[in-house]
């Protein structure tokens, strides 16, 4: 049995991060673990066009430790593109080819295991070591580590007015797989309000001439929230707003959490600018097929197998009215919520939780009683605000959590960075 300083499980960018960052540091032996069979970002959403909402400064390692080899500049360099992307003037990375990077990084590291798929995390108190326990190829293999690193993300999440619902509703997760299937039914409904909605409704709207669909768009929101992108809010994905925030008292960084939604999960400006602008085009010729519904909230689904047909029962949330919607296609982007994975169950002693059930996670990410043996990536809303799930803010939660393993710091951490404060002036 193999035995590591760490094991971190799952590789999405903040994992497959800490794997670029920790890769040049002789005495920090890491291994990470993936139950598929390659890295792949948001694989249902890689739209030929769509682009990241963080610059590329936002990659897996630049913001810790811009000299890397695993920056993104240096992958662009690699493959002949370096050039092409300083003439376009954009910051902004177009989603493919932050995947393609994804798995560049990946392919140059040699302690990542694909196909290993996590069933239980143990402590072993005669050594102090965690067990891992992941099947592969149908067998069962071991390692043990001295610390975790979960980055395992968070799962697709459905309403509850879908909850027992059978039927080809689709989640923004595999709407690629999908789309064709989708473009050749009557009529399409989109449930949701944020980037990804957005991003699915303009890309059915170029086509709904070519296919004749009918295309709706239902969001429980007011309005068609724009992601706020200001400099002075932007400060709030600082170390300075994350010492702020993580020493509030839970009830208030509960509320704040619900309050900041926007913050992060908003539909990009120039995105919903070009949404107006396809929608006028496409009525020049005469009334578009298509119904956008705000402040419309969805509250049960049913499914007529025999004639293909979703009926959405939808309540207004201002006027508080009912009211039906029959749709044959149905994508429900409706995000991501973070759960504590099974394979933590024999561990579960050990963790952490508030009063709300959720980890407790330490402003140095751990989550277990040591406050040093298990770390978490993303899923911390609760506890560090909006710098939780922002892609910039993955270097610095890294350069944090090697630090806990090393006891040193071979990557220099912020401590301020923002003109603003947030808390009582000293």
């Amino acid at each position: 049995m193999s035995s590591y300083d760490f094991i971190g499980i799952g590789l999405g960018p903040y994992n497959l991060g800490l794997a670029c960052l920790t890769a040049p540091i002789a005495d920090l032996d890491g291994l990470f673990l993936e139950a598929r069979d390659d890295v792949s970002w948001h694989p249902g959403m890689l739209l030929e066009s769509s682009r990241l909402q963080t610059p590329f400064l936002a990659d897996l390692v630049t913001l810790a430790d811009p000299t890397s080899s695993y920056t993104f500049l240096s992958y662009l360099k690699e493959i002949g593109r370096l050039y092409p992307f300083y003439i376009r003037e954009n910051f902004y990375p177009l989603r493919v080819e932050y995947d393609a990077y994804c798995r560049w990084a990946a392919g140059k590291l040699s302690n990542l295991r694909f196909g290993h798929q996590v069933t239980a995390v143990e402590y072993d108190p005669a050594d102090d070591r965690y067990v891992v326990s992941a099947t592969v190829d149908g067998g069962t293999v071991t390692h043990r580590a001295r610390h975790v690193v979960l980055g395992t993300g968070t799962p697709p999440h459905l309403p509850p007015a879908c909850a027992g619902l059978t039927s080809d509703a689709v989640h923004n997760s595999r709407y690629l797989e999908n789309r064709d299937a989708l473009r050749a039914k009557r009529s399409i409904t989109v449930v949701g309000s944020g980037q990804s909605a957005a991003e699915i409704y303009h890309d059915l709207l170029g086509d709904i001439h070519t296919h004749g669909y009918r295309l709706n768009w239902v969001t429980r929101s007011p309005r068609f929230f724009p992601l706020e992108y200001t400099k002075l809010t932007l400060e709030m994905t600082s170390p300075d707003y994350v010492d702020y925030f993580h020493a509030l008292p839970e009830a208030t960084r509960y509320r704040l959490e619900a309050e900041q939604k926007g913050l992060f999960k908003g539909i990009s400006a120039d995105l919903i600018d070009g949404i107006f602008d396809l929608l006028y085009a496409t009525s020049v010729h005469g009334p578009v097929n298509t119904r956008l519904l705000t402040n419309t909230e969805l509250t049960e689904v049913t499914y007529d197998e025999a004639a293909g047909v979703h009926t959405l029962a939808l309540r207004h949330v201002e006027q508080e009215r009912n009211c039906t919607l029959e749709t044959e296609g149905l994508v429900l982007a409706t995000g991501y919520h973070f759960r504590v994975p099974a394979y933590l169950d024999p561990i579960r002693d050990r963790l952490r939780f508030d009063g709300h059930g959720r980890l407790d996670v330490a402003r140095n990410y751990s989550i277990d009683h040591t406050g040093r043996g298990v770390f978490l990536q993303n899923g911390g809303t609760h506890t560090h605000s909006i710098t939780s799930p922002d892609l910039g803010m993955g270097p610095y939660r890294n350069a944090w959590i090697i630090r806990e393993l090393l006891g040193r710091e071979p990557y220099p951490i912020e401590k301020s960075i923002t003109f603003q404060e947030f808390g009582v002036p000293s």
